[in-house]
């Protein structure tokens, strides 16, 4: 697959390249299919979209340092979901700590497709998601707002969903996973009511 270019089954492809050993081929192809709706995931919750952007930067950095030791208990999709939102955490909490780490990413093309990600994330984001109703959700909790992007604009299924926001991530045991993602339903659920009253407020709908 050349660069630029997403795969018809980008699981496969990336698992291919992660099982016969080429790291930054894996990486690549994750960034390529997913990084600009991580981004976008980012932007959506995050008040400052240069922090964001920053955000996405380090979230780059762990995917990369973090991808030799990926299990595959999820899609890669998800635990990038999981990369990202802890990556955001980190720079909310401690930016200058954030600022004083530094890890080397290869050169060559997983770079350029990080940088093109960025790029191209503007142009994503005004066809995600109607501008109203993104203005309705930035009203939530920030964790609400996370919830509902998992779940209705990426499709994550319960179980992905409980590995991003657990503390322990995909190696936390099945039976915490099976708690977090009940927690996750019920406030999804809650999320969802609170956004349907905010819309009947704001009149747009009955």
């Amino acid at each position: 697959m050349g660069s630029g270019q997403q795969s018809k089954d980008p699981e496969a492809s990336i698992r291919e390249a992660w099982e016969r050993g080429d790291l930054e081929q894996a990486a690549t192809r994750l960034m390529e299919n997913y990084g600009p709706e991580v981004q976008g995931f980012l932007v959506a919750f995050m008040s400052d979209r240069a922090a964001a952007r920053e955000a996405f930067s380090l979230f780059a950095r762990n995917l990369w340092e973090a991808l030799p030791d990926f299990e595959w208990r999820c899609s890669a999709r998800g635990w990038a979901y999981t990369l990202a939102r802890n990556a955001a955490r980190r720079h909310v909490r401690n930016e200058k700590r954030r600022r004083a780490r530094h890890v080397p990413m290869p050169e060559g093309l997983l770079s350029e497709v990080a940088a093109q990600t960025r790029t191209r994330t503007d142009a994503y984001l005004k066809t995600e998601v109607k501008h109203r109703m993104q203005e309705l959700r930035q009203r939530l909790s920030a964790e609400d707002q996370q919830i509902l992007i998992l779940r209705v604009n990426r499709q994550l299924s319960w179980i992905e969903m409980a590995m991003v926001f657990s503390e322990d991530g995909a190696s936390a045991s099945d039976a915490k996973l099976q708690r977090e993602a009940t927690r996750l339903r019920k406030r999804f659920q809650l999320a969802k009511d609170r956004l349907r009253e905010l819309a009947r407020e704001e009149g747009l709908t009955e």
